[in-house]
């Protein structure tokens, strides 16, 4: 299995098309849930929010593309890590 890993200042790629750039892991105070902070850029109408800072729990921004309700998709996962 493929081991990815959620680090500060690194820039993701969403499947829609976006770019997130991860600002920082946070924890949920009470049910201890981590979240990743992250500035989502270059978004011109390409997924359902605009830019901005959104957190996300680490387990959804990890996860894999739903392909059956988004058959058309390339991408694996929901985000993918750009490494140039």
């Amino acid at each position: 299995m493929e081991q990815r890993e959620v680090k500060p200042f690194t820039m993701w790629k969403h499947f829609k098309g976006s770019k997130a750039m991860v600002i920082t892991l946070a924890k949920h105070s009470e049910t201890e849930e981590v979240f990743v902070v992250y500035y989502c850029l270059d978004n011109q109408g390409k997924t359902n929010h605009q830019d901005g800072i959104y957190a996300r729990p680490l387990e959804m921004f990890l996860s894999e593309v739903d392909h059956e309700k988004y058959p058309d998709v390339k991408q694996k996962f929901r985000f993918e890590e750009i490494k140039d």
